[in-house]
């Protein structure tokens, strides 16, 4: 059942509430990207964030196991919701790295990295905000997806440079070690970006 109407349903509700965390959090860590110096006091923020994300999946899973009439099939429901989670622990998974790895500089290339997987989020929030309305937009929200492919992509095409650069004759071992599991990091997150995307894009093929 889609009840394509009901734009304050609760569930639409929280996913995009989620979505919005998400973003909030990408901003924040392209923050720490920028300034490592502040690491401890982005880091707190970006924990705050997931903890509030982690509240509103929560209180979804909690209302589809007690309410018996849902705008999406159950399994949707569930898919999208632990989906935009996944992409909020990630988020914080990083920056508790930048804080245990005591990384002082960061560079360039981690920054972009950062900056492209905003560009997911804020992509991926976009669709979620329009799929109470898919039958009437769903060319904007597969567009929306197609995009979060692309980010997806352009991460992984920095991801290889990185990895190339980290290995260049000379580089200190211990930073190696710790840049390149941040860096399979970032290229994680926006994979898991694709994850919402792909949900996305099935709940628009099956219901719209």
């Amino acid at each position: 059942m889609f009840r394509l109407s009901k734009g304050k349903d609760p569930f639409f509700v929280a996913f995009a509430a989620h979505a919005k965390v998400t973003v909030r959090a990408a901003e924040l860590l392209e923050q720490l990207f920028e300034r490592p110096g502040d690491v401890e006091d982005l880091k707190k923020r970006i924990t705050l964030a997931e903890h509030e994300g982690d509240e509103i999946t929560h209180r979804t899973i909690s209302r589809l196991r007690s309410q018996w009439i849902t705008p999406l099939d159950r399994p949707d429901i569930l898919a999208l919701t632990t989906r935009l989670d996944d992409v909020l622990d990630a988020i914080e998974s990083i920056a508790e790295r930048i804080l245990l790895f005591d990384i002082r500089e960061c560079p360039p290339i981690a920054l972009d990295a950062a900056r492209v997987l905003g560009k997911s989020v804020v992509a991926m929030s976009k669709a979620v905000d329009l799929l109470p309305e898919a039958r009437r937009r769903s060319p904007e929200i597969l567009a929306l997806c197609a995009e979060i492919g692309a980010h997806e992509s352009a991460a992984d095409a920095l991801y290889r440079t990185a990895i190339a650069e980290l290995f260049k004759p000379g580089s200190d071992p211990l930073l190696v070690m710790k840049w390149r599991d941040i860096y399979e990091q970032l290229e994680t997150v926006t994979d898991l970006c694709e994850d919402v995307a792909n949900s996305l894009e099935g709940v628009v093929l099956e219901y719209a």
